[in-house]
């Protein structure tokens, strides 16, 4: 992978090929929504979402990636993410099956072109501190990116908090 690509998409060489498709098809779509996007964001739980999306009046959307049905069974930490968004979603490629998905998040199929929501997730509101919490995240995370691309001898910094 380029450089440029390393920078702007943190990787630790835990996403499968497939995994990294998906991600960009679902950013495609959410961009497409005139939703900003961050992958692999940390949470104050210590956990990393694979996705958050911002919405233009504030709303927070965390994509779930899942690129196969082992990979859905072996993690459950997904349903800790539902304290840090007011939405949460799943995407998955059009070879996991839509059924074992979990009916009380969206789904969204994707490919590496493109994706489509089968299904909108339940809201359930952040509260004040939480959602100014994630903000903050969202924006160090997003300035230390873009800073690394005219310095990439900063990314060896490692990100702030």
């Amino acid at each position: 992978m380029p450089r440029l690509m390393q920078t702007l998409t943190p990787q630790d060489g835990r996403q499968s090929e497939t995994a990294l498709f998906v991600a960009r098809g679902t950013r495609r779509l959410l961009r497409r929504l005139r939703f900003s996007t961050v992958t692999e964001l940390p949470l104050l739980s210590g956990r990393r979402a694979d996705i958050v999306a911002l919405a233009a009046d504030g709303g927070v959307h965390i994509v779930e990636i899942k690129s196969s049905i082992a990979d859905f069974r072996a993690d459950m930490k997904w349903r800790e993410y539902r304290a840090h968004c007011d939405r949460l979603y799943f995407a998955i490629p059009e070879s996991v099956p839509v059924e074992i998905m979990p009916p009380d998040a969206g789904l969204i199929v994707a490919d590496a072109y493109g994706a489509e929501i089968l299904r909108e997730a339940p809201e359930h509101r952040l509260a004040a501190a939480t959602r100014r919490a994630v903000l903050m995240r969202f924006a160090h995370a997003a300035a230390h990116r873009l800073h690394g691309l005219s310095d990439p001898e900063v990314m060896a910094m490692g990100p702030i908090g």
